[in-house]
């Protein structure tokens, strides 16, 4: 099928319904192109005027007053400081992925976790074992942390046929790695502790949480305690750079509220009509409160850590020279060998096996959310070692042990971007049934609709049991449901096994004629003509009062009389509130939202976008009926 309508995005809201994972997928896949430039950057300028880069980076800088001063070279700022905020926002995705996304439910936690950490140990054994003998093996974790920009970038380029499932999987698992990861820096790449500061920062950390199960939202708060925990461990050698993952874990997500969402409505309303200073901030906080801090924050810093913090890092981090000495130094070193196996195989092998053991000790109950084939190409991609395994190694190594550390985190990078494409390009070949299987698997996805379909009760489009369900959350008067109304039906007349579900939506908070719209086509519904009223409305959204409704109900030949009755009848008002109710069970925040086979649908509801999801719903399908 090929059409061609804009690739139309917007919605009217409720809530906050735009996937934060795809958003957050997309900003990483943005900044891995950064990071790479950056990194690309240090390298020419490390090989142009090395002792200018050296000079700059250790530059010192004084933060303070009088005695109390903070002195760190710029290098140390971006690692220890700017990089604060990256752990941070991951933090926050993890946290978010435990109220709201795939790890809900908890029991998906098991296989990306045993694949995460085990993804880490047997990289871990592959250096220990290359270097066994060697001064060098203290520097052990360098080789086992995925840098989640670079990885999900990668996957972007070499995996346009993976299924979309790989990259949240993907990302779970490095969520995984970054936890851990932290954990090694605290205890094993610390300096001797100094217990006093150390306990302050913990106290610190206390008063967050007291904080927090109070109820206490000031942002400003949080910031100073965190800034104090933060200079605390920085005292207490221990690498400060934890305290941005434990604020982010500790920073809830929610979805929005409808009653959240309709109180910030009316004080906008109460604004536009007697705009005051007072109401100002009234509606900037209604509306900021509508919104879990998860969310916000998440908006707020992602973008910086992706577009600037970790591109600085790289550039302060990066730069080595890399003439043939040096490169031919670097590649007899058992360092650089260490890194660069323990990433392109040990990585793919930890992930791959933990994930075939996790299946075959629970029996089949703990699958992954994907294919093998795209297990195997997952693990080739969680090679990309970078951001993660440059601090540790600036952590262990000195001198020239450092610069083959860094040499080998590079070739690690290059390794496994060419092995993910050579994994791709394998499965790519295989026969069309074996591809589709090693792709997708046969998981139970997790299912976003809180109320099944029922034919018998739904208001249905297309085959009664075909294999593809579109459900949408619509609303008579939303323009962007009148949008997305004729690539619906262009989907429909090109797909004969794909059924189409309308639910009710009216958001008459912001649409006042939406719940009369709802009500006609019940009403219409009534006399068998549902659907000739639905199209009537959609195409008429700028004129939906009461005598447009009795207007049209002659046009299509209704009993007049009969369906002004119906328009008020306790049934058609009970059938557009379970709808509502429903909405609110899936926790839907305005309209339209899809959702395709169960599953919500985030992304342009142009014909292109609509017929993918479809043909991966009726993929899973198929193969859940052999």
């Amino acid at each position: 099928m090929e059409c061609s309508p804009g690739p139309y995005t917007g919605q009217s809201r409720r809530g906050a319904s735009p996937s934060p994972l795809r958003d957050f997928l997309r900003t990483e896949t943005g900044g891995a192109a950064v990071l790479a430039a950056a990194a690309l950057a240090a390298i020419v300028w490390a090989n142009l005027a090395a002792h200018t880069y050296a000079v700059f980076w250790d530059t010192r800088l004084y933060v303070g007053a009088g005695t109390h001063r903070l002195s760190l070279s710029l290098r140390e700022w971006a690692n220890s400081g700017l990089m604060t905020l990256f752990f941070f926002v991951a933090g926050l995705e993890a946290r978010r992925e435990f109220d709201m996304g795939e790890l809900r439910d908890r029991r998906r936690l098991i296989l990306p976790l045993a694949a995460g950490v085990t993804g880490m140990l047997v990289p871990v054994a592959v250096y220990l074992a290359v270097n066994a003998g060697h001064s060098s093996v203290h520097g052990w974790g360098a080789a086992m942390s995925t840098d989640t920009a670079l990885a999900l970038g990668v996957l972007a380029v070499t995996g346009g046929r993976m299924p979309s499932g790989l990259r949240a999987f993907l990302l779970t698992i490095t969520v995984v790695d970054d936890f851990v990861a932290l954990g090694v820096i605290t205890v094993a790449y610390s300096e001797r502790v100094v217990v006093p500061a150390l306990l302050a920062a913990l106290g610190v950390l206390g008063i967050v949480l007291l904080l927090r199960r109070l109820g206490v939202r000031r942002g400003p708060v949080y910031a100073l305690l965190a800034l104090v925990a933060w200079g605390a461990l920085l005292k207490s050698r221990v690498d400060p750079v934890v305290v941005g993952l434990a604020m982010g874990l500790l920073t809830y997500a929610y979805p929005a509220a409808r009653a959240d969402l309709e109180h910030a409505t009316g004080l906008f309303r109460l604004f536009r009509e007697q705009p005051t200073p007072e109401l100002e901030r009234s509606v900037r906080v209604g509306i900021a409160s509508a919104i879990s801090p998860n969310d916000r924050l998440q908006g707020l810093f992602h973008p910086w850590t992706s577009y600037v913090i970790v591109p600085l890092f790289a550039l302060a981090n990066a730069g080595i020279p890399l003439g043939a000495g040096e490169l031919g130094h670097a590649f007899t070193s058992p360092v650089t060998l260490g890194i660069l196996v323990a990433f392109v195989l040990g990585k793919p092998l930890g992930i791959v096996g933990a994930s075939v053991l996790t299946y075959v000790a629970s029996r089949g109950r703990i699958r992954p959310p994907v294919g093998w084939g795209a297990v195997t190409a997952g693990g080739a991609v969680a090679g990309t070692g970078f951001t993660v395994s440059l601090l540790i190694a600036t952590l262990a190594f000195e001198g020239d042990l450092l610069q083959d550390a860094k040499i080998g985190i590079l070739s690690a990078l290059v390794c496994s971007f060419l092995t993910s494409r050579l994994v791709g390009g394998l499965v790519a070949a295989l026969p069309s049934g074996l591809r589709q299987r090693a792709l997708l698997g046969d998981a139970e996805t997790v299912v976003d609709l809180a109320v099944a379909v029922d034919p018998d009760k739904d208001r249905v489009r297309g085959p009664r049991h075909a294999p593809v369900t579109i459900v949408e959350y619509g609303d008579y008067e939303c323009p962007y449901c009148g949008l997305a109304e004729p690539v619906v039906r262009e989907l429909l007349r090109g797909c004969g096994d794909v059924r189409y579900v309308w639910r009710h939506l009216p958001l008459r908070d912001i649409h006042p004629h939406a719940q009369l719209a709802a009500q006609g086509a019940e009403a219409a519904g009534a006399q068998g003509h549902y659907w000739d009223m639905h199209d009537l409305l959609l195409s008429h959204q700028g004129a939906l009062r009461f005598d447009h409704l009795r207007e049209y109900a002659g046009d299509i030949g209704l009993d007049v009389e009969r369906f002004e009755r119906d328009l008020r009848h306790p049934g058609v008002l009970a059938r557009i509130a379970e709808d509502v109710e429903s909405a609110d069970l899936s926790q839907v925040a305005g309209t339209p939202t899809f959702f395709v086979n169960g599953r919500r649908y985030h992304g342009a509801y142009d014909i292109a976008s609509l017929s993918a999801a479809v043909r991966a719903a009726r993929d899973r399908a198929a193969l859940a009926g052999h």
